[in-house]
């Protein structure tokens, strides 16, 4: 996509300080403390976006930094003005905002809905001038909605509204730009030409703030990103520093694995399926006593059903060396497993395993020094991956978060399954995970 020309109305000068300063900014809403004491800057040039998880605060941050939330206590100041000493007017000709709710009530076209941008740049009495249409027009052929400029707002599609006004912004020409979830309602490709425009906006100098959920697209697009988590700024800084799996955890209460996306060398994020633990419950028939997993060099995983991922993960992190499958192609465990660079048998569509495929399992796993059975369904499928685990003599761990018998959908599986974990060994998956970050293990 080329560079659209630098904006009409230059943003203001801020004489090398940041665009945006928010400093020791707290907010309560109906007696409920919503954020507490977050500091924040943003400088000229730079696409930051806001992430974290739901109800963390991060539309309300927005808000205040707007100046249509009054903060309990702190500052917030864009281009050296203090937002909330100024008349709304004034405010608007600092910062612009892309909502979340792409709803509208009023009946003008597409073209009058994006004038609105020029408003705060209008005398009490003065009408639309050269410059003013210029901008406008330059803001709907970045947003690609002038084919529909004469269309009656209420009649353009959700995604396209939020296109519009995205243009309404870009035409109110303001130093900073505010941005909540501005491709909720988008295809995938306006998506990405959404942050591209966006991107363009601030190389010529101003300043984007963005509320993201796709942390994929977030570190994509954005310099930087700051988890906002319990009222609080959690991390701030470049995607790859921010998103770790420490931080995920932290945030989100969620276990991903983050590797490089070798397209945009970009952090990617794969999150895992949560794990169905029983409280406070230790497998039935096996133990979890004295399983040397910190001691394994290699190790070959049964996967399937998004049930590996955690695992997988841990034995990444603590350097074991890992073969998986067979699992389908396109499953969670196939996903994580290829991201973490593992060999890995993969299944085709409507493939089984059998011949070639249950010989080459059999071979992974006797290479190794045991073989995790993750807390898959145990259905007739798995029969013959079970049957070469059991013809190589390796030691077998079996790493349960689930009764068993809610797992057995095959009588053979579950009864292959039943003989290897009463010769091998059980563990819960926490503890298989806790086994790997001991003092003294390799993770460390």
């Amino acid at each position: 996509m080329t560079r659209s020309s630098p904006p009409l109305d230059p943003p203001a000068r801020c004489g090398g300080k940041p665009v945006l300063s928010v400093a020791d900014l707290s907010v309560s809403l109906g007696g409920t403390e919503i954020l507490s004491d977050i500091d924040l800057t943003v400088e000229a040039g730079e696409l930051v976006g806001l992430v974290g998880p739901n109800g963390a605060g991060k539309t309300t941050l927005l808000r205040a930094i707007r100046g249509t939330l009054a903060p309990d206590s702190g500052q917030v100041t864009i281009a050296d003005e203090v937002v909330h000493d100024l008349p709304s007017k004034a405010a608007s000709r600092l910062v612009a905002t892309v909502p979340q709710d792409t709803s509208v009530n009023f009946e003008f076209t597409v073209r009058e809905a994006v004038e609105m941008g020029r408003t705060p740049h209008l005398s009490r009495f003065g009408g639309m001038e050269e410059a003013d249409d210029q901008a406008v027009e330059q803001a709907m052929e970045q947003t690609d909605v002038t084919e529909f400029a004469d269309r009656p707002v209420t009649a353009v599609s959700g995604g396209e509204r939020s296109r519009v006004l995205l243009a309404r912004a870009l035409a109110q020409s303001t130093p900073l730009l505010l941005l909540d979830e501005p491709t909720a309602s988008l295809d995938l490709n306006h998506q990405l030409r959404t942050f591209d425009t966006v991107a363009e906006l601030v190389d010529t100098g101003r300043a984007a703030v963005a509320v993201i959920h796709d942390l994929n697209l977030a570190a994509r697009y954005c310099d930087r990103l700051v988890v906002v988590a319990g009222g609080g700024v959690l991390a701030d800084g470049p995607p790859e520093a921010v998103l770790t799996e420490n931080t995920l955890r932290s945030a989100f209460d969620a276990d991903a694995v983050v590797t490089q996306n070798p397209v945009t060398d970009r952090a990617h994020v794969t999150a895992l399926s949560a794990a169905k633990q029983r409280p406070n419950a230790a497998p039935d028939g096996g133990s979890d006593d004295g399983v040397p997993i910190a001691e394994f060099d290699r190790v070959h995983v049964v996967a399937g059903g998004g049930c590996a991922g955690p695992l997988l993960s841990a034995l990444s992190r603590a350097d074991v060396e890992t073969t998986v499958g067979p699992v389908a192609t396109g499953d969670t465990d196939a996903e994580v497993a290829e991201a973490l660079g593992m060999e890995t048998l993969q299944l085709g569509p409507l493939e089984r395993v059998g011949g070639d495929l249950a010989d080459r399992t059999g071979t992974l796993a006797g290479a190794a020094d045991a073989v995790v059975v993750a807390d898959v369904e145990l259905t007739e499928g798995l029969v013959p991956v079970l049957q070469a685990v059991d013809d190589v003599d390796v030691p077998v761990v079996c790493v349960e978060t689930r009764a068993l018998e809610t797992r057995i959908v095959s009588d053979r599986a579950g009864d292959l399954y039943s003989s290897l974990r009463a010769d091998g060994a059980t563990i819960t998956e926490s503890a298989f995970v806790d086994s790997l970050q001991v003092p003294g293990s390799r993770s460390q």
